[in-house]
């Protein structure tokens, strides 16, 4: 079984920074794109940034020049630096991933739980 934990949103004024983290766990033999979505109240969940394992990087037009994706391969693990936060930015942020399973040796897309950031103005 594959399990993504994000942990890193909370609270923070309009201007401030946040960084969240994903962690895989579970029976993993291979990770391909990592991605962090956010899904705000009332709309439709969109995705924030992308980055493949070779390290290349995608960004929504929303956080072009403020967030930053990068992954860690040695611990599976992706991190989104989030910098000159807006109100706008308020919603609960996904991770996802595409992962091969090691006992199926099956490729899935895995979802985090969720993680709430909030910007106040």
């Amino acid at each position: 079984q594959v399990q993504l934990v994000e942990s890193g949103g909370g609270l923070v004024q309009a201007g401030g920074s946040l960084r969240l983290s994903c962690a895989p766990s579970g029976s993993i033999a291979s990770i391909n794109t990592m991605g962090w979505y956010r899904q705000a109240p009332g709309k439709q969940r969109e995705l924030v940034a992308s980055i493949i394992s070779g390290g290349t990087t995608n960004y929504a037009d929303a956080a072009k020049g403020r967030f930053t994706i990068s992954r860690d391969n040695a611990k599976n693990t992706v991190y989104l630096q989030m910098n000159s936060l807006r109100p706008e930015d308020t919603a609960v942020y996904y991770c996802k991933g595409r992962i091969m399973d090691r006992s199926r040796h099956l490729w899935g897309d895995y979802w985090g739980q969720g993680t709430q950031v909030t910007v106040s103005s």
